[in-house]
């Protein structure tokens, strides 16, 4: 039967190349999948199978090359399970650390699964192929690796296909991730089509055309459980909006979980605000749960597990457990009776004092080198009042024990997890394994992460705690409440995250992005208002201009016929900036916007050089496109009103916060910055939430609309995509 594959052109799976290579199974190529999309076998027969480990292992199994998915069900398994390692190597920070573990693990082995190669071979011997660069620098000219340098080299030269393949690639720019070389030319062409795309109006968001693995349409069932413990945020976003692009695309169903097993952190503040976000996010869910709904039942599975033995009750100090852990050393209560283990535990139950001294761990695996499965805590004391049930219960269930229990009980079948959690994966299909559940498929993608952004929730919640921003909802935060009240719109927010897809490449993005996203969305259709600063702004008179002041319906928008009308009133004295006040020398000729030219014959200044004031005529029909100053300008008149427009800044003055830097040391100073000005008087009508342009001036978002006249029109600016630092 023949087998074409499907590939996208920035992203060939050399993985799949490679075995197919190995294999003997030949493969015709066509690069025409969307930019991220994973790829794909199409038969002969018009069947199709999706994603690169569901590729392989299919490879694997009618390979030529004998045992090439294992000689038995329990090699299989192994193999499989180097599959789910292997995604190490795409972690920048973990590369070396995964060449260490291996190098030690090929110390006694020759191939990592038996006697013979398989697809976990090409598999990782792809991984390092693929690093470019890295891997070559690691391989040639340090020394610290020769257990894998050998085997790397061993596997090349006994298979001289893989060399061809590697020649068919070349490194990708910025990327370090190859590209088949009959693609670079048709790479060269979307790259020339996204720079004229990125030049046009807006488009609808291009929804990543991505595969969920083992999914059947109308059999998926996902969950989006954020912890009640903040607000929604920008990097949550990523996971609702993938949850909810998966559901709609398998017509599956989407529950949305609360996970609220830490009393400590969590309310029903949060729960409210989380369900007012996810609807703010456009995402329609078939039902709400709790894992507090299912405490009784996780009491039960907890002891089912120490009459099993595969749990036990530890006593030991939390800080030497922690030091046990990372030295892989067995704790002296691990091997506990079960009745010692049932006494102690109903002593957690009641909370004695013993009893607050102990935790439930499980029997995992000590010495296993991912540290996740080191004897993982199930449950801990918690004297404080859970915000739905009170103090029914003195203890809780961690998320890492929870979280497989209630998914599979739930009937969720696909598991969307970030990749900061790929080394506990192991973790949450061992224990899914011991409580005897049915096991659900895990999905990774990457975390969001911004520039000059902290998504902790815990630090967040010390700028509010310290009163350093207004609350959840603060225009500075990056919660999701937060940046619409700055002026973004969620359409905006859509592009943007699924513009990225399902991607499990670890990116810092850049906020110019999102917000020049944001403005292509606004610009064509946002109202036109003027402003003036109030700060120095200086009087122009007329000489010739209205002795009775007039008014003209113009356009709100001159190319937008939905943004409505205003009413523009012309006097003989008005009011322009003071910036450009200092700009205009004697008898220059401006442009007055929405109504002609104008040329100014005196400009008055005080003993300081300040310019108080200016003279001119009036010239509306000299020609506009000969001035070089276009001013916006307001009628002195007792209808206009007072604004404030209010400016903010990034709350950290470094891109990235390292793990082991104290967020404190690098908080911006300022952040906020606000401007009395005034404005035309159609403003009185703007509604809270409002988005308009103020000519020259930029976007803003109507935060408080008018009241009274004493009381400013309160605007938030809105960044445009242009400017690094707001308040720079």
């Amino acid at each position: 039967m023949d087998i074409k594959l499907l590939l996208a052109a920035d992203n060939p799976p050399l993985s799949v190349i490679a075995a197919a290579t190995v294999a003997g199974v030949p493969l015709s190529f066509e690069p025409s999948l969307p930019s991220g999309s994973a790829p794909l076998f199409v038969f002969s027969d018009g069947l199709k199978l999706h994603g690169a480990y569901v590729l392989l292992r299919y490879l694997g199994r009618i390979a030529s090359h004998s045992n090439f998915y294992g000689k038995d069900p329990f090699e299989s398994g192994q193999i499989d399970e180097w599959l789910e390692y292997l995604p190490i190597f795409d972690k920048g920070s973990e590369f070396e650390a995964g060449c260490s573990y291996l190098d030690s693990y090929l110390l006694t082995s020759t191939f990592l699964v038996g006697h013979k190669v398989s697809i976990a071979d090409i598999c990782l011997w792809s991984a390092l192929a693929g690093a470019g660069q890295r891997w070559e620098s690691l391989r040639k000219y340090n020394k610290k690796f020769p257990n894998l340098v050998r085997w790397y080299t061993s596997l090349s030269s006994e298979y001289s296909g893989l060399n061809e393949v590697l020649g068919m690639y070349v490194g990708k720019k910025g990327s370090g991730k190859p590209v088949p070389s009959n693609l670079r030319d048709q790479d060269s062409q979307n790259e020339s089509k996204t720079a004229v795309d990125a030049n046009d109006k807006v488009k609808s968001p291009s929804r990543p055309e991505v595969d969920l693995p083992y999914a059947e349409v109308g059999k998926v069932c996902l969950r989006f459980a954020p912890e009640p413990s903040g607000y929604l945020h920008i990097g949550h976003s990523k996971a609702a909006l993938l949850n909810k692009y998966f559901a709609e695309k398998y017509k599956g169903r989407l529950i949305v979980r609360f996970d609220d097993t830490n009393p400590a952190k969590e309310s029903n503040e949060f729960v409210e605000n989380l369900l007012k976000d996810i609807e703010t996010l456009g995402i329609a869910y078939d039902a709400v749960t709790y894992t507090s709904d299912y405490f009784p039942q996780l009491m039960e599975m907890a002891e089912k597990l120490i009459r099993q033995r595969k749990a036990y009750v530890d006593d030991t100090p939390r800080e030497q457990m922690q030091e046990e852990r990372m030295h892989g050393i067995e704790s002296k209560c691990r091997n506990n009776s079960m009745e010692k283990n049932l006494e102690l535990w109903k002593e957690m139950i009641a909370a004695s004092e013993r009893g607050l001294m102990c935790c439930l761990r499980g029997k995992l695996d000590m010495q296993d080198p991912n540290k996740s499965l080191r004897d993982p805590v199930y449950y801990r004391c918690n004297l404080i009042p859970h915000h739905r049930i009170g103090s029914k219960y003195k203890l809780y269930p961690t998320y890492d024990f929870a979280c497989p229990y209630v998914d599979s009980v739930e009937g969720i079948t696909h598991a969307l997890r970030s990749s900061e959690y790929h080394d506990r994966n192991a973790q949450y299909r061992r224990i899914q394994q011991d409580m005897g559940l049915r096991k659900v498929h895990i999905y990774e993608f990457s975390r969001l992460n911004m520039v000059y952004t902290l998504l902790s929730k815990r630090k967040l919640l010390w700028f509010v705690q310290n009163g350093k921003v207004d609350g959840w909802d603060d225009p500075r935060f990056p919660t999701v409440q937060g940046i619409v009240r700055r002026g973004l719109k969620i359409e905006a927010l859509i592009h943007f995250i699924l513009e990225q897809g399902a991607s499990k490449n670890l990116n810092l993005m850049e906020w110019d992005k999102l917000w020049s996203i944001n403005k292509k969305i606004i610009d064509p259709v946002c109202p036109r208002h003027t402003a003036v600063i109030e700060e120095h702004r200086v009087l122009v008179t007329l000489t010739d201009g209205p002795e009775k002041p007039f008014a003209r319906i113009i356009p709100r928008h001159k190319k937008y016929e939905g943004a409505g009308e205003k009413c523009t009133t012309y006097t003989k004295n008005i009011w322009i900036d003071y910036a450009d006040a200092e700009a205009i020398s004697a008898n220059e000729e401006v442009t007055l916007m929405d109504w002609g030219n104008a040329i100014i014959r005196e400009v008055k200044k005080n003993e300081a050089g300040n310019v108080t004031h200016l003279t001119g005529v009036l010239n509306l029909e000299g020609s506009v496109k000969a001035t070089k100053l276009k001013l916006t300008w307001l009628p002195d008149s007792e209808e206009l009103v007072k604004l404030q427009l209010v400016e903010f800044d990034y709350l950290i003055a470094k891109k990235k916060v390292e793990d082991d830097e104290d967020f404190l040391d690098v908080l911006n100073p300022v952040t906020k910055r606000e401007t009395l000005a005034i404005g035309d008087s159609n403003m009185r009508n703007l509604k809270h939430g409002e988005v308009i342009q103020l000519e020259r001036k930029g976007y803003f978002r109507c935060d408080g609309p008018f009241v009274r006249r004493s009381k400013p029109i309160v605007l938030f600016a809105i960044p445009d995509g242009r400017q690094q630092s707001a308040l720079g």
